[in-house]
């Protein structure tokens, strides 16, 4: 029995040498065992050489084009977020008080702090773990492991309730998580704790940022795909939070936008009890320009003292990476209609020397739903603008932002969870998640809904009414 997993990962991933020829060879085999007579051997003998290449390796050179330009289709089957307990809240007053009293912030940081709390969008429930309540902060490496454990252990518990999955169902298992890098890993903690398969392939990414959930997805897919049919993967995101000591004003921000937060999620390429199919993903690095890659940077300061430095030109750059990103998707999501105003324009302006403004096509007629990662009130605001979106289609952003904070690569999880909690997404919708993450990088990922739910995920259960 401890081989036939592996038999059954062999026989799918030679599907034509270990299927089709031995299939050949039989059908040979039986007309030669029928006589000389026979009117199936007599007909092969009568062929041709290039008549038997073509009845043999034509079938599975065709086959084989097939299943490149035609991969297994990967589907969401559910998905569950961290809701912090109360005794996390960091309320706006009482984190403005707690900046005042910790001891290595001086006056002028303490104001400007202050001052980008009160622009940041967050809300008064956001929540940051016990460590960071202390005066000074903890930094102990048990802490965060605590921290850690108990975000990871309590979404993947959660998913499970959901999804009734058993654990030694799972044959794939990808853990993000860019701040926190124990060893062992967190992927052999979660291994370790549910008592996965001892063949299960696993993984764990770091220094991706805020773009590490939807990287995860990219990767379980291409894994997903390669391995048997009705295969699960497992995709925990978490970002364990630090915070920064010192008193430079462009490392700051993560002490201001950072939160508490952490998703689970369970892909397949089963169909079965699936909530979402996964029809697109496109991701865009712009890594090779020295001011791209230099925009989010986790380095020490003056005095050593370590955190995450997002320059100045962070908007400008993340506005050029969703640019190449979304040139990439819309030619495969628009609408045959966008596409010719947008041929069109494009032609005449070339024609009249740009005195013709190219048409922006419209997105919203391709998606019904988006998720923009919670980075800020900055990005949230740079791209619903860019993209035309109305109040109500940023909304899931804006509420995440207000509600939990920046929760890093978790946080377009937790936008769809209030999609979802309103009732919003109807089968046959589609639902658009934008990450941004270091590096500079931009992905896209698309969802087809297939099942709609009608029950909140504990993240949003108890606020969902207001």
């Amino acid at each position: 029995m401890v081989l036939w997993p592996h038999l059954k990962q062999i026989t799918v991933n030679n599907f034509h040498t270990t299927i089709l020829l031995p299939l050949i060879a039989i059908i040979l085999l039986i007309s030669i065992w029928l006589g000389p007579g026979n009117k199936v051997l007599v007909w092969f003998h009568a062929l041709r050489p290039v008549h038997l290449f073509f009845l043999t390796f034509l079938p599975i050179i065709t086959l084989t084009y097939h299943t490149i330009l035609h991969p297994r289709r990967v589907y969401l089957v559910n998905y569950a977020c961290f809701c912090p307990d109360s005794s996390w809240r960091a309320s706006m007053a009482s984190y403005i008080e707690h900046t005042r009293l910790v001891p290595f912030f001086d006056e002028s940081t303490f104001h400007f702090m202050k001052r980008m709390l009160h622009r940041s969008g967050l809300g008064d429930e956001t929540s940051v773990p016990p460590s960071l309540h202390y005066i000074p902060p903890l930094d102990e490496l048990s802490e965060y492991r605590a921290e850690a454990e108990l975000i990871v252990f309590t979404v993947i518990d959660d998913l499970i309730k959901k999804t009734c999955i058993d654990p030694n169902k799972i044959d794939i298992l990808i853990v993000n998580c860019s701040l926190f890098d124990p060893t062992p890993s967190l992927a052999d903690i979660i291994m370790r704790r549910y008592k996965l398969r001892h063949d299960i392939r696993h993984a764990q990414l770091s220094g991706m940022g805020c773009s590490a959930s939807l990287i995860a997805v990219g990767l379980a897919r291409n894994l997903l795909q390669s391995a048997a049919p009705g295969a699960h993967a497992l995709l925990v995101s978490a970002e364990i939070l630090r915070q920064y000591k010192g008193n430079k004003r462009s490392m700051q921000l993560q002490n201001v936008l950072f939160r508490a937060g952490g998703a689970a999620i369970l892909l397949s390429t089963s169909k079965a009890n699936a909530r979402f199919e996964l029809t697109h993903m496109v991701r865009k690095s712009t890594s090779a320009k020295d001011d791209a890659y230099r925009c989010v940077s986790r380095e020490e300061d003056e005095e050593g003292n370590l955190g995450i430095s997002l320059s100045k030109d962070l908007l400008d750059i993340a506005g050029e990476a969703l640019k190449s990103n979304i040139a990439s998707l819309g030619p495969n999501v628009l609408p045959f209609s966008e596409k010719c105003k947008f041929l069109l324009s494009f032609t005449l302006g070339k024609l009249l020397n740009g005195r013709i403004n190219i048409h922006v096509p419209d997105f919203r007629t391709a998606f019904q739903h988006f998720c923009i990662h919670a980075g800020g009130r900055a990005v949230v605001d740079g791209v619903q603008h860019s993209l035309g979106l109305s109040d109500e289609q940023a909304e899931p952003s804006w509420m995440t932002l207000r509600r939990f904070g920046n929760t890093l690569s978790s946080s377009v999880w937790y936008e769809l969870a209030y999609v979802d909690a309103k009732g919003g997404i109807k089968k046959g919708e589609q639902v658009w998640m934008i990450g941004f993450g270091s590096g500079y990088k931009c992905i896209s990922a698309v969802w087809k809904c297939i099942e709609p739910t009608q029950y909140a995920d504990m993240a949003w259960e108890d606020s969902i009414g207001r």
